[in-house]
């Protein structure tokens, strides 16, 4: 396999594989969630014990990653960069990891998926129209006690119809908002 991913300053922040660095893919199209961003929305989230887990957007697969360090249960990460797919399975072998890895758009990966998940992570590109055209999924693939974290840019307010949204905060660039059924 090529290299295709370089480490940036990407490291999960707790749980089992606290410290370990983790492979970005290369370029300007993925933008890996910072540390801190993520130990914020973890905080946020609270604990992942035994939780489901959909990483849409996956990139790096940092976020994934991250609730599987902490004691998720499974997780599925989708990303339609065939780089970011080979780096996410990258990323799981080297902390022995285990998880499914979709390669296609998170949308198509949405309309065929019938599971429904604990916890959905999306960080969509911050000029994709994400939510408007995953809404309805968003809704569906969400348990009834799940959390939804959608990340936009920090001037962006998203709304899911169906979902209330628990908070929305900006850190930096970036806003989080987490919603729930």
């Amino acid at each position: 396999m090529t290299d295709t991913s370089t480490l940036a300053r990407v490291r999960i922040i707790a749980g089992e594989k606290k410290g370990h660095r983790i492979a970005a893919p290369k370029g300007i199209t993925t933008r890996p969630t910072s540390d801190f961003v993520r130990e914020t929305a973890f905080n946020l989230i609270g604990p992942v014990d035994g939780a489901t887990v959909l990483d849409l957007f996956a990139g790096s697969g940092a976020l994934g990653l991250e609730a599987l360090s902490r004691g998720a249960e499974r997780a599925t990460f989708v990303d339609s960069n065939r780089d970011a797919c080979r780096t996410i399975n990258a990323n799981l072998d080297k902390l022995q990891l285990h998880a499914t890895v979709l390669c296609q758009d998170a949308l198509r990966a949405l309309s065929t998926d019938r599971d429904t998940y604990d916890l959905v992570l999306a960080d969509p590109p911050y000029d994709y129209d994400a939510v408007a055209r995953l809404a309805p999924h968003l809704k569906r693939v969400l348990a009834p006690d799940g959390l939804l974290v959608y990340q936009s840019a920090a001037r962006d307010e998203p709304r899911v119809e169906g979902l209330t949204v628990r908070t929305s905060r900006k850190y930096g660039s970036a806003r989080l908002t987490l919603f729930e059924p």
